[in-house]
């Protein structure tokens, strides 16, 4: 459908194309995705009729700083967070009528993958550290991310029980857009709480029929959180295999089941799987190997389905 530095739907497409979702466009549907430059992030959109042809293509979030992690909110926006030490993120409007605008009360931090809670009206979000942490935000009115309380999990390593306790400083200023965050006395998020539970690099999570899903990429791991239980176990552990090996892939979960598709090798990456609103495409890109010396630009592709009732993990 598109690839980096070519013009698709009449707009150049992005390079380091990373978190995707897909939206419904009236008798058709969007597909945005972030771009993970450094200090040329954003997010870039399709927009597709309903034969799946190309009708364009637009930008809804510039200068961002390496913007990765994304979810799709119930209520149709696009969280884009960014991949930086003081990251925050960016509530897009996908049709491209309004402003994007930083929630900082979601916090400042590395964000390595984000998911929407509509049972309990929360926001879960992963941190990309080494010994990153697992945070929850809480609107003050859910639909309305302005404001909130920002929680960490808590706990003791090994252990399945786990709780949340409240962050002291999400953010150090409400910055506007554009500027720089001020980092003087600014504490990371994940020492500010005593007990926080760490984890080796989050990555990217989903929720779905009160299960949190996430993944680990310094240990290979996939977590399962049960938040009516509030109990964490992992779910697989991929250690051996994945992100930076010789294979990447999809993970579709249908109930129970997990089924990876598809695979891709030579040390290349997917990024930004999600399925269009009908449930009959698969969208994602595909990027390079870093250390590739002449290294082809990233495509993004459109797999036709059915893929009714499967989710991404």
């Amino acid at each position: 459908m598109a690839r980096s530095g070519e013009r698709a739907g009449g707009v150049v497409w992005h390079a380091a194309p990373d978190g995707g979702g897909c939206f419904p466009d009236g008798d058709g549907w969007i597909y945005v995705s972030n771009c993970a430059l450094p200090l040329l992030g954003g997010v870039t959109a399709l927009r597709f009729a309903p034969d799946g042809t190309l009708r364009g293509g637009y930008r809804v979030l510039s200068g961002a700083d390496r913007s990765g992690a994304g979810a799709v909110t119930p209520w149709n926006t696009w969280l884009s967070g960014e991949r930086t030490p003081h990251g925050r993120v960016f509530e897009c409007d996908p049709y491209g009528l309004r402003a994007p605008m930083p929630r900082l009360a979601m916090g400042l931090f590395p964000h390595g993958g984000v998911a929407c809670d509509p049972d309990r009206g929360v926001v879960y979000l992963t941190e990309g550290d080494p010994d990153g942490c697992l945070y929850r935000f809480r609107p003050d009115d859910w639909g309305d991310l302005t404001t909130g309380v920002l929680d960490v999990m808590t706990g003791a390593p090994g252990e399945d029980v786990v709780a949340w306790e409240r962050v002291p400083v999400p953010a150090t200023a409400q910055v506007p857009f554009g500027e720089q965050v001020p980092l003087a006395g600014h504490m990371p998020l994940r020492e500010q709480v005593k007990g926080a539970r760490r984890f080796a690099r989050g990555g990217d999570c989903h929720y779905r029929d009160g299960l949190l899903r996430f993944v680990t990429e310094g240990d290979g791991r996939v977590w399962a959180y049960d938040a009516a239980r509030g109990r964490l176990t992992v779910a697989h552990d991929t250690a051996g295999r994945p992100g930076g090996g010789e294979d990447d892939e999809i993970t579709l979960v249908a109930g129970d089941r997990a089924v990876p598709f598809p695979g891709v090798t030579g040390g290349w990456t997917v990024a930004g799987p999600s399925i269009s609103p009908a449930g009959d495409r698969l969208y994602f890109s595909c990027r390079p190997p870093h250390d590739a010396r002449s290294a082809p630009a990233s495509v993004t592709v459109e797999v036709r389905g059915p893929f009714q009732d499967l989710v991404r993990a």
